[in-house]
């Protein structure tokens, strides 16, 4: 089985359902206020091990309970937990999140200990990146330490994935380390300058991404499905395409973009082709919006199969 080494945030989420997401000076009252596990970094971590990858984690917690008990988690869901560090004068990160009655969401991060996962505790797992297969980062984290582990895989011909969220400008040095990138449309434009809006728009921006060295460019567009531009790559040359998802009913949109990036990758991983990997994170995504919660929304593999089995893709 090949490895997969995610490097990333850990969070608490406290989570509130609300009819809509309030106007600056408005007072709403939500319901079903809970605390799940969340952090996009863990998200995407819980997901791949749990559809199938061999997963390693790099990541941070603080010095309190709830930090232990996540550790413990991951740890149960078959991750090697070695490199997640505890700060003990710091606490465990948290995001503050609400849930619209239309199931989009709304959040406010407080970092915590995620602001100590920089370069000093990349170099201490560099190791771990060099004898995976692929290294998969977010940017909930500081980027010294996104860009140091890049560029240790690089060295060692480890395959870099970025899933740039929240997204924030990133040096050209940094995106010519990059094998696949992984925005929405959003992300997208904020780091192209292109506005996503249709298939043309998303050519336009992934040819920005191609010019900085990024080979695989995938933008996420939420239920019209997944753009996909490869340049450089053989036969695929030049090819892009719009893979549709499948049509469910979202009651809660949270981590639906990390589950998707955790089954892209393991499937990836596992030698399916591109567009059986996207299918496949595809797949656990649309199970996840179905349900409440970070890390308890995302699905097993055997739910995921199963749910490609039985269900058609949208249009």
């Amino acid at each position: 089985m090949k490895k997969l080494t995610v490097l990333g945030s850990i969070n608490a989420d406290h989570v509130i359902s609300v009819p809509y997401f309030a106007k600056p000076g408005e007072t709403l009252t939500g319901k079903n206020y809970h605390i799940a596990y969340g952090g996009k970094g863990a998200n995407q971590a819980v997901a791949a091990a749990r559809l199938g990858a061999k997963v390693a984690f790099i990541g941070c917690i603080g010095g309190d309970g709830i930090g232990t008990s996540m550790k413990n988690a991951f740890a149960q869901d078959g991750i090697d937990t070695a490199h997640i560090s505890t700060v003990s004068q710091e606490m465990t990160g948290m995001a503050f999140i609400q849930v619209a009655q239309t199931g989009e969401n709304s959040i406010v991060l407080a970092r915590g200990a995620n602001a100590f996962l920089d370069e000093q505790i990349v170099y201490k797992a560099e190791e771990r990146i060099a004898q995976s297969d692929c290294l998969l980062m977010q940017l909930e984290t500081p980027i010294s330490g996104v860009e140091l582990a890049a560029q240790i895989a690089k060295k060692h011909n480890v395959q870099v994935v970025l899933n740039p969220a929240p997204a924030q400008p990133l040096s050209d040095n940094l995106l010519g380390l990059i094998d696949i990138i992984t925005p929405n449309e959003t992300e997208a434009e904020i780091l192209t300058g292109v506005r996503v809006t249709d298939e043309q728009s998303a050519v336009n921006a992934a040819r920005v991404f191609h010019e900085k060295g990024i080979g695989c460019v995938i933008i996420t567009l939420g239920a019209k499905g997944v753009f996909v531009s490869r340049y450089g790559k053989g036969d695929e040359s030049g090819e892009t395409r719009i893979i549709k998802g499948f049509c469910v009913q979202a009651v809660d949109t949270t981590a639906a973009g990390d589950t998707f990036n955790g089954g892209f990758i393991t499937a990836l991983l596992a030698g399916q082709s591109l567009d059986e990997a996207i299918r496949f994170g595809q797949a656990a995504a649309a199970i996840s919006v179905t349900r409440k919660g970070a890390q308890p929304s995302i699905p097993t593999r055997q739910e995921t199969l199963e749910f490609l089995t039985n269900n058609e893709k949208c249009g």
